[in-house]
């Protein structure tokens, strides 16, 4: 584990591709950790979503920014169902606290994301499978 982040530089295409796991996805979807910040509590990814594709149900503890670079993603559901629906190129801010019972991906899409603090990954009634924050995404990561 890192004792305290330092300055750092990551060429992203010389970076494997990895599975995110199947618990807190469905459809194929593969990341690139890129940072992660103890002393922060921080972590930073990027990730490729085929199309169809969507992310558990989950909570933010802490706010985290994001950067659409391909695609299209709709988070808590998409504009149509009261969330958002980000275009690519997009930038999109997820408050502290904020749920995301459905976020998923219509065609191929990629986006890269600073998440400050864990999100909580739940059950449809809420309780939580399971917390991931900077010391588990850097254990996930192979």
């Amino acid at each position: 584990m890192k004792p305290k982040s330092t300055e750092e530089y990551v060429q992203i295409d010389a970076v494997e591709w990895q599975a995110f796991p199947d618990a807190f996805s469905t459809g194929g979807i593969r990341w690139k950790l890129l940072h992660v910040s103890p002393g922060h509590g921080a972590w930073t990814a990027i990730f490729d979503c085929p199309a169809g594709s969507s992310f558990a149900p989950h909570i933010h503890a802490g706010p985290g920014e994001y950067l659409l670079t391909k695609g299209r993603m709709d988070v808590r559901g998409g504009k149509a169902e009261g969330g958002d629906t980000a275009i690519a190129p997009g930038y999109g801010f997820e408050s502290s606290g904020a749920r995301h019972d459905k976020t998923n991906f219509p065609i191929d899409s990629e986006f890269y994301m600073t998440f400050l603090g864990p999100l909580t990954f739940i059950h449809p009634d809420g309780s939580p499978i399971a917390v991931i924050g900077w010391e588990e995404a850097q254990g996930a990561w192979g």
